[in-house]
């Protein structure tokens, strides 16, 4: 359809054609994942690295309660609340710990 003089009189006139470097083809592969500060790695971890990173993960959550109960006894808090303070902290942090897919 052709502008009419009618249309340009009215000061109406009709948009410019879009180019076509607006709307550039989408990308033929998807995009990398981002990555973090640590690159990750190509593939997974074997089985017995990843086991021994869960083992010595497992040996540090019972430093640190052993840490955190020996802190508190010294602080003469009750023994039910130190067994409860170590039990919920080791629990947690074995929860972490075990849901990681990264281990």
């Amino acid at each position: 359809m052709e502008p009419s003089d009618a249309d340009a009189d009215a000061g109406l006139e009709t948009p410019p054609p879009q180019p076509e470097s607006l709307f550039p083809p989408a990308p033929a592969e998807p995009p990398e994942r981002p990555q973090g500060m640590v690159p990750g790695r190509a593939g997974r971890r074997t089985k017995v690295e990843r086991a021994s990173m869960r083992v010595l993960a497992t040996g540090g959550i019972i430093g640190i309660d052993v840490i955190l109960g020996a802190v508190l006894v010294n602080q003469d808090v009750a023994g039910w609340i130190v067994g409860l303070v170590v039990g919920l902290t080791s629990v947690i942090l074995a929860a972490l710990l075990w849901s990681s897919r990264q281990l």
